[in-house]
């Protein structure tokens, strides 16, 4: 029987300050367009190697601190692609983390 995953980040508050501040930075630095099909969000990001690198680890972190989501990344010669998605009862946590690379990031 499938064990079920947990539909909560673990992350802090601090961690999850971090971390969106992270995504808003990449976003703003690279974010190209975005758009919704079906439950998922797509994201689409300029490449370069560097933001490649900033999206996978970005992919790779939430991965572990939420699980319950699926993150794609894919690339093609002009601009990477992240889909977000997850379960229904996961929904807001996939708008939340797809509108986190939409805000600016704002000065410390």
């Amino acid at each position: 029987m499938p064990r079920e995953l947990p539909m909560a980040c673990s992350l802090d508050a601090t961690g999850l300050e971090d971390r969106a501040r992270e995504l808003a930075e990449l976003g703003s630095s690279s974010l190209t367009g975005h758009r919704r099909d079906g439950g998922a969000h797509r994201l689409r990001f300029r490449f370069s190697p560097e933001t490649e690198r900033r999206l996978r680890a970005a992919v790779a972190a939430e991965a572990e601190c939420c699980p319950f989501l699926t993150l794609t990344v894919s690339r093609d010669d002009e601009a990477l692609e992240l889909r977000i998605e997850g379960p229904e009862e996961a929904q807001p946590a996939v708008d939340l983390l797809a509108a986190a690379f939409e805000v600016q990031a704002t000065a410390s």
